[in-house]
Parts: structure tokens; C-alpha cells; sequence
């Protein structure tokens, strides 16, 4: 036998499953419904914002118009995709668009916007512009602005804009992050990031972070969902996605949205559900500072 043979092949150990989840859930058809009507009949606390507004950012293909389809076809009570969605090299979303979710097939929309941006690139001029990210959060950009990666809307842009009202701005920012791609951020996109966490945090608006494809980046979510709350590698990945952001580690949802599947399932909805719940709670407590 050759030298070159007897060096034994490693193979990388699969984390484990915790005994015990670090998040209780009840994976039940009743929860799912519960939260359903929750989101359903939740109103902003301030009656002149009649729609929170929850702002997607992430890099391409890290899931933003993947959550809103997934969000609108547990509405729907089937898969549906308004939103462009897909692995393209380059960001489909070239419109700063507002959608509305339905509660269900011709039903009135719900009290929330999900926002959706430009992907976020690592080159200078490559995806939405931070710049028009604080635009955006200020309530400046209209929906169906097209962006520019190299010229965001300048001051004199804004001058007619000087007294949006609170019902346009942004109330929760969410940064989507692919849990499944290797290294949560790099340098060029950090600086990019953390640019937009200063500006969250100069207007007091709360940010999370939504982690997508938990199925791909885990082998025991991906055989059962339901184990996300019990997989190391799913809570090490919160715990860097935390200490990267600098945000609280209940503030990192885990989520699966919907891309290839043909039919709804509980389990994925609960954590869809679970999600947004948490982002207009969040949403409220933005709110709370101008009652």
C-alpha cells in the first residue's frame, strides 16, 4: 500500500442535537393557527401609522423577497411568489417596493408592509447604497424608487420630503442573513452593515436578524425542522450572528421560507409566523417612543 494511502480521511464531525431546545416552541397545528390571528388582528398602537413598515436588507439570495412570499402564502393558504426571488449573481430587486400581505385570497391587507431592498453587495458601487438605506428609514423613498448603487437620492432630492409623517418611516429594520453560506460577513459587507446598524441606532429603530436556509445549514433541521431549537450548529450560528451585529441574541430568528416545495407545512409556518410576530413587537416598541 502506497504512503500516500495510509493517512486516515477526516471527516467533519456533524454537530449534535442538545437534549433539551434552548427556545420552547409547541409544534402543534394550534399554535400556528394562534399565531395566525395574531398577526391577523395586531393594529399599530398609534392610530396615524395604520401599516408598520418592516424593512428587508441583506445580501443577494440571502432570502428577503423569499420571506415575503413565504409570509404571503401561509396568508394565502398556498405557495406563492408576487416577489422576485431566485439565486441570481446579481440583485433582483432593483425597486424599492412595499408589499402588502392579504389575509387570504382576496382578503383585506393585514396592518404590516414588508420593504424590500436592493441586495446589498460587497463592491463600493455593487447593490443598494447604505446612503439610501437612511433615506429609506427617514421615509424619503417612495415605493417603486429605482435605485442607483453609485448615486443615492441626494439632500435636494429630499428637501420636499422634510415632513414625512411617522406612518412612513421605518419601524423595524431586518438584516437577512443566509445561514447556510460560509462566514457571516465579510470586511467590505461589515462596514456596509454597520454603517446602516449606526443609522438604526441614531433613529432609535430596532433591529434583527432573520436567519434563512436553517434546513441547508444544519443536516438535523433539514431531516426535521422541529430541531432547530435543539441543534448546536443552528445556536453557534446565533450566537455569531449576535456578536457580529451587536444585537441581542433573541433578536436572530431562524426561519426556512419556502423555495422549492409545492405544499404548506406547519412546522415552516410556525417559524415564519414566530418571526414576523417578533418583528412587529418590535415594530411596537419603536412606536412606544412617540406615544
Amino acid at each position: 500500500m502506497g504512503s500516500g494511502n495510509s493517512t486516515p480521511v477526516t471527516v467533519e464531525k456533524k454537530p449534535e442535537l442538545l437534549e433539551k431546545p434552548w427556545r420552547n416552541i409547541v409544534w402543534d397545528h394550534s399554535t400556528k393557527v394562534n399565531l395566525k390571528q395574531y398577526l391577523h388582528d395586531y393594529k399599530p398602537t398609534i392610530d396615524s401609522v395604520p401599516q408598520v413598515r418592516i424593512l428587508l436588507i441583506g445580501q443577494i439570495t440571502a432570502g428577503k423577497s423569499s420571506f415575503f412570499n413565504s409570509i404571503n402564502s401561509v396568508f394565502r393558504g398556498n405557495i406563492t411568489s408576487q416577489a422576485g426571488a431566485g439565486e441570481m449573481t446579481t440583485s433582483l430587486t432593483l425597486k424599492y417596493r412595499t408589499y402588502k400581505v392579504k389575509a387570504g385570497r382576496g382578503g383585506q391587507p393585514l396592518a404590516f408592509l414588508l420593504c424590500d431592498t436592493m441586495g446589498l453587495e460587497k463592491t463600493a458601487n455593487g447593490g443598494v447604497n447604505p446612503d439610501d438605506i437612511e433615506n429609506i428609514l427617514k421615509g424619503y423613498i417612495p415605493d417603486g424608487y429605482q435605485f442607483n448603487p453609485s448615486q443615492p437620492k441626494t439632500t435636494e432630492d429630499r428637501q420636499h420630503c422634510s415632513t414625512q409623517t411617522l406612518a412612513d418611516r421605518i419601524h423595524c429594520v431586518v438584516y437577512v442573513m443566509d445561514s447556510s453560506s460560509p462566514g457571516l460577513l465579510d470586511k467590505d459587507m461589515k462596514t456596509k452593515v454597520d454603517q446602516i446598524r449606526k443609522d438604526c441606532r441614531l433613529q432609535d429603530v430596532p433591529l434583527v436578524v432573520l436567519l434563512t436556509k436553517v434546513d441547508k445549514a444544519c443536516p438535523h433541521v433539514e431531516k426535521d425542522l422541529k430541531n432547530v431549537y435543539r441543534s448546536y450548529y443552528i445556536r453557534d450560528l446565533i450566537k455569531k450572528a449576535s456578536g457580529c451585529l451587536g444585537i441581542a441574541e433573541s433578536n436572530v430568528l431562524p426561519v426556512q421560507n419556502y423555495s422549492s416545495e409545492n405544499e404548506l407545512n406547519d412546522a415552516c409556518d410556525i417559524l415564519l409566523l414566530t418571526a414576523m410576530k417578533q418583528m412587529l413587537n418590535f415594530a411596537d416598541n419603536y412606536l412606544d417612543n412617540f406615544d
